[in-house]
C-alpha cells in the first residue's frame, strides 16, 4: 500500500477529490495525513470529518520557513508522496530535500504560462482561448518543476472568471487524483 500526505490551505475541494478517490484504501493508496498552514481553514474540518489525521503548522510560530518545514518533516508519518492541493506556500529546501522528486503540485493554468497564485485570473485577463490545469513536480522555483500532466480547458466567449474557474476546478478534481494514482502505480 502506498501512502500520501496532502497539503492544503483553503476550502479543500481538491482534498475532497483525493479523499473520494483514495479514502476507502481500496485503491492501494492511503491518505496518511493532511497538512495545513491555517488551523481555521475549511479543509481542516473536511479532513477531520473524513477521519484523516491533521497536522497544522502556523509558520508564524517558527523563527524561519526552514524551522516550520523541519517541524512538518518531523510530524509527517512515512509517506511515498506529498501532494500539494491548494497549498499556498512556496516550499523551501528543507521539504524539497526530504522528499526529492516526491512532491507534486496542482496549478490552474497550462504551465509554463501563468505561474503563481493567480493563474486563472492571469490567463483570463490575457485573453487566451485555451487555458487548463497542470500537475507538476515541485522544485525551488514558482510553478517551474517538471510537468507531469496537463489538460486544456477552453475559455468560452461568455465566460466570467467564476465560470472559467468552476470548469478548471472540475478538471483539477479529476486530473490530480488520476495523476497521483498513475505515479504511485509506476513507482
Amino acid at each position: 500500500m502506498k501512502s500520501i500526505a496532502i497539503f492544503a490551505s483553503g476550502t479543500g475541494s481538491n482534498f475532497a477529490a483525493l479523499q473520494a478517490k483514495f479514502g476507502d484504501d481500496q485503491s492501494g493508496i492511503h491518505i496518511a495525513c493532511m497538512v495545513c498552514d491555517h488551523a481555521d481553514a475549511p479543509v481542516v474540518g473536511k479532513a477531520k470529518a473524513a477521519g484523516v489525521p491533521v497536522i497544522t503548522i502556523n509558520y508564524r510560530d517558527y523563527p524561519s520557513k526552514a524551522a516550520a518545514e523541519a517541524a512538518i518533516v518531523a510530524a509527517l508519518p512515512p509517506v511515498d508522496m506529498l501532494v500539494l492541493a491548494g497549498f499556498m506556500r512556496i516550499l523551501g529546501p528543507t521539504l524539497l530535500d526530504a522528499y526529492p522528486q516526491r512532491i507534486v503540485n496542482l496549478h490552474p493554468a497550462l504551465l509554463p504560462s501563468f505561474p503563481g497564485r493567480t493563474g486563472i485570473e492571469d490567463a483570463f485577463a490575457y485573453g487566451v482561448r485555451v487555458t487548463g490545469v497542470t500537475v507538476h513536480y515541485v522544485d525551488a522555483g514558482i510553478d517551474s518543476g517538471q510537468i507531469i500532466a496537463q489538460e486544456p480547458v477552453r475559455v468560452l466567449v461568455n465566460d466570467t472568471i467564476d465560470t472559467l474557474a468552476a470548469r478548471i476546478h472540475a478538471v483539477e478534481h479529476k486530473l490530480l487524483p488520476e495523476t497521483v494514482q498513475q505515479l504511485l502505480e509506476q513507482d
